[in-house]
């Protein structure tokens, strides 16, 4: 691989959960996630996933951040986090590094793939911010450039999870689903409305959609409980209660 951005990332342990300790509450949730996309993995081809939500502010971007961690823990596995959210980044703020350069500067040619790329304190994971904001995010989403910067990519690990902005308010997340192997839906328990969810399950194709994850359960009192519910694109269903 090309020279990254070396970083010192601080991150924030009580939401990045395996940078707090392997064991720490939720990081088995999210290996039990992991599991369940290796699965799909051996019946479909599946490295791109895009992690959406119909509405802010129901943690997509903590199952996202989570999600890369939890791959990169096993031996030998690379992960590219990719912040696409250009209305509302949050993932830098997670893991304690700069905003920019990042995906903003690809998208309008002001960078190369590598001068946004950065490698932190956790072994094989890289970062892409979404660097500085912009005043037109649709148009810049939608000019190509963000195929090309997977394409780029692609081969140089062996997952890619992108958190995009709400699927309901904006078009963003649906146009880089074009361009992903699958969608990762995120609900919110006791929060997120049934109609809501079904309409942002509208905006990505069927054959794309992987599953759902409700975040927030109260099923244990742990503070992370979530339940997953991950469908396989022929119909098969497997669940996995925490």
């Amino acid at each position: 691989m090309a020279r990254t951005v070396s970083c010192n990332w601080s991150p924030d342990k009580t939401t990045m959960l395996f940078f707090n300790s392997e064991q720490a509450s939720g990081t088995e949730e999210f290996r039990t996630l992991r599991s369940r996309l290796y699965q799909l993995r051996e019946k479909h081809p599946l490295k791109k996933i895009l992690v959406a939500s119909s509405l802010p502010k129901e943690g997509k971007s903590f199952v996202a951040a989570n999600l890369a961690q939890a791959l990169v823990q096993q031996h030998g596995r690379r992960a590219l986090l990719i912040d696409a959210d250009l209305r509302a980044a949050r993932l830098h703020q997670a893991l304690g590094t700069s905003m920019s350069p990042g995906l903003s500067e690809y998208l309008l040619g002001e960078a190369d793939e590598f001068s946004i790329m950065q490698r932190g304190a956790m072994e094989n994971l890289f970062f892409v911010p979404a660097g500085h904001t912009t005043s037109n995010p649709a148009e810049l989403i939608a000019n190509g450039r963000m195929k090309l910067l997977l394409d780029r990519v692609e081969s140089l690990f062996d997952w890619i999870i992108i958190d995009s902005p709400p699927a309901i308010p904006v078009s963003d997340a649906g146009v880089i689903s074009n361009h992903c192997d699958g969608v990762l839906m995120v609900v919110r328990s006791n929060a997120t409305p049934a109609d809501m969810a079904r309409k942002a399950r509208g905006e990505f194709d069927d054959k794309l959609l992987l599953g759902v994850v409700l975040n927030g359960s109260k099923i244990q009192s742990a503070e992370y409980s979530q339940y997953y519910s991950v469908y396989g694109k022929s119909g098969d269903k497997s669940n996995s209660q925490r």
